[in-house]
């Protein structure tokens, strides 16, 4: 496993990071994801990945009671805050009160006194920028958190904050959260440029398309069963006839390199110095395995050309 520096920081984390979206507390037998935490642990992955509203906290305490069987300096965790916990009108977004309150249920529920990571999980519109970066910029003098993360901010956004955090000397964002993949590259436009920048490293989600740059998916029509497309519908929407005719060309490439489609994409990621990790979501040990190898795989310029003629 290789390891990345975090946007500008010294914080150095795997190349292939493990999450816990939609798996961990939910449809993933609790067996499995404890398996492939510690099979992810055991290949050099250092960086784990959560939010409170993952299952309404039910990730979070996996990750927390399997994390807890290796020394906390061996690892970087990350949580989040934003989505809606509770009924209450101050139960979502990113004003001081929320953030408090979740961060301390969040380390409750880890079982640590401290998160390597706190992400925004979204921008808040209807709370001051101001006074979110101030609540943050609290935590980490608390030493309750070490660096600042966001999730899906626009460029425009990250630089506001950017600039925001500089005129009154707040703790500065380092890391973002975007999709990225073969199949959606919008933050080749403004937000790797801008990370590049101000010093604000992506840990991409979804590298594999929630499973379709994994070649499983033969047909619109041919949903393997127990995959996560059978299992949950949002999974569907990515799902064309196109997009798979796409895949399998891909496919050609891989099998060229020696290598899986799944390698191949998440190698496809890590070419781009701004991304710091690939955030994959693993309901098996063998799957962690698997994409692990990816890490170190460098692209040829034939390669990527040959890649970008079909996914362009």
């Amino acid at each position: 496993m290789k390891y990345r520096k975090l946007g500008h920081s010294g914080l150095k984390v795997s190349e292939i990071s493990l999450g816990s979206w939609l798996t961990y507390g939910g449809y993933v037998e609790r067996e499995n994801a404890a398996n492939a935490i510690h099979k992810a642990f055991e290949l050099g992955i250092n960086f784990f990945d959560t939010a409170n509203v993952y299952e309404r906290g039910a990730a979070e305490k996996v990750v927390g009671d399997e994390l807890k069987k290796y020394n906390r300096d061996s690892y970087v965790l990350a949580t989040k805050v934003f989505g809606q916990m509770g009924d209450g009108p101050n139960d979502r977004g990113l004003s001081r009160k929320h953030i408090f309150e979740q961060l301390h249920a969040s380390l409750k529920r880890l079982g640590t006194d401290y998160v390597d990571i706190y992400y925004c999980h979204r921008y808040d519109t209807q709370t001051p920028l101001e006074e979110t970066l101030r609540a943050l910029d609290d935590l980490v003098t608390q030493g309750k958190v070490l660096y600042i993360g966001v999730s899906e901010w626009t460029a425009t956004q990250m630089a506001q904050a950017h600039a925001l955090a500089d005129k009154y000397l707040l703790d500065r964002i380092i890391v973002n959260q975007p999709v990225y993949n073969m199949l959606n590259r919008y933050i080749e436009k403004e937000v790797i440029p801008l990370g590049e920048t101000i010093g604000i490293g992506q840990v991409v989600f979804s590298p594999l398309a929630q499973g379709l740059l994994t070649g499983k998916y033969k047909s619109v029509s041919d949903i393997p069963e127990g995959s996560r497309a059978a299992k949950l519908d949002n999974f569907r929407k990515g799902l064309t006839e196109e997009n798979i005719a796409k895949v399998n060309k891909l496919s050609e490439i891989a099998g060229d390199l020696h290598i899986s489609i799944g390698q191949l994409a998440l190698a496809w990621i890590l070419r781009q110095q701004n991304v710091s990790s690939a955030l994959i979501g693993a309901s098996r040990p063998e799957q962690v395995e698997e994409n692990a190898k990816a890490s170190g795989i460098e692209l040829s310029p034939e390669v990527l050309e040959r890649i970008d003629s079909i996914v362009k």
